[in-house]
């Protein structure tokens, strides 16, 4: 019998900290976690750059992006729109969270 893959989590956030508790989480529910510190790092982890395919520069196939939205650089919903436009990438589901209460821009993305 073969076993189940792994989820591969991509996990996008400046802060070490909350990176590491992602990490933690996302492990302890048996997912294969990457962590990188910018939408920068993201895009070019996903080989967006040359838009090869979802899997990351390990060749782990990504099936999930949890982002923070307030980054230095990028932010989380920049980071989404340009997976969004991607035609290799623009079915992984993204996830963007944030400790902000702001409603409009909640919204917006709900509706991305």
């Amino acid at each position: 019998m073969e076993m189940a893959q792994e989820l591969h989590v991509l996990a996008v956030d400046d802060s070490h900290v909350d990176r590491k508790v992602i990490e933690r989480l996302l492990e302890i529910s048996c997912c294969k976690v990457t962590a990188v510190e910018s939408g920068t790092r993201a895009l070019q982890y996903l080989g967006l750059d040359g838009e090869k395919s979802s899997m990351g520069i390990d060749g782990l196939k990504v099936n999930l992006i949890l982002t923070d939205y307030s980054m230095p650089g990028m932010t989380g919903y920049e980071l989404l729109k340009k997976i969004k436009e991607s035609s290799v990438l623009s079915k992984i589901p993204v996830v963007i969270m944030s400790s902000e209460k702001i409603l409009p821009r909640i919204d917006r993305y709900i509706l991305f």
